[in-house]
């Protein structure tokens, strides 16, 4: 598979495979639920809220689930407190692996989250380990077959993008996490289809795997995945198309 976001990817084609639906929803109530707790109900004012509704939406969510977690968030109804923690570590082959974790016992997450590592051939390690070589970005990936190059440029760039990368068989565009928004609405207003829009810690450079390193490495990561105290995971892992579509 080509592309920086590749996780994000393989889980798009999952998701056609396997719905996950309940524990997708699970995690973008606690996003939601989060969101609003740290910067307001308001979504013209929270950017982070702004996102994860949108995310919702995306997903089909229930406009009374999206309310309730809001509510949740700014105690207008009880709710469970969240912490939000990061860990980093390696999988197999020495790949980078970036691992968000929103949970109400961080006891549990550490420990799982760890046992996750260390069952698939990986290892936990300390913060700062391998952060360093991602970066926070705003991320769409747009079909070739849905606009030209010329136009993709333009649209993005004029909105505030910072690159519009080319692929195999789609458009990668790149944003500051600030400028999300507006390129998204951009894209939006000019009738350019998107998908994995988010905003999303970038690899700065990929880590081939092949064999049964790349097998052990989907298996960490769809693990990692499964884990309801696990909000978000990342690589640099770079595996192959005919790896990820005998999954």
């Amino acid at each position: 598979m080509s592309g920086h976001n590749k996780w994000s990817s393989i889980k798009h084609r999952k998701g056609a495979q396997d719905a996950k639906r309940g524990k997708i929803f699970t995690k973008l109530i606690k996003e939601i639920t989060v969101a609003a707790r740290t910067g307001g109900g308001d979504l013209d004012a929270n950017p982070r809220l702004r996102t994860a509704v949108a995310a919702a939406k995306v997903e089909n969510m229930p406009k009374d689930n999206i309310e309730r977690a809001i509510k949740k968030g700014t105690g207008e109804l009880e709710g469970v407190s969240y912490e939000e923690n990061s860990y980093e570590g390696y999988g197999p082959g020495g790949a980078a692996i970036l691992v968000e974790s929103l949970t109400d016992n961080k006891n549990r997450a550490v420990a799982e989250i760890r046992y996750i590592f260390n069952k698939y051939g990986g290892n936990m390690g300390e913060n700062g380990c391998v952060a360093w070589m991602f970066d926070n970005k705003g991320y769409f990936n747009v079909d070739k077959a849905a606009v030209s190059e010329d136009k993709l440029m333009e649209v993005a760039l004029e909105a505030g993008a910072e690159d519009v990368r080319e692929e195999d068989d789609s458009f990668e565009v790149i944003t500051a996490p600030e400028d999300f928004d507006a390129v998204k609405d951009a894209l939006e207003a000019a009738a350019i289809a998107f998908s994995d829009a988010e905003v999303t810690m970038l690899p700065q450079n990929m880590s081939p795997l092949e064999g049964k390193e790349a097998e052990r490495m989907l298996k960490l990561m769809d693990a990692m995945d499964d884990c309801d105290d696990v909000q978000k995971v990342y690589t640099n892992a770079d595996i192959p198309d005919d790896m990820v579509d005998a999954m």
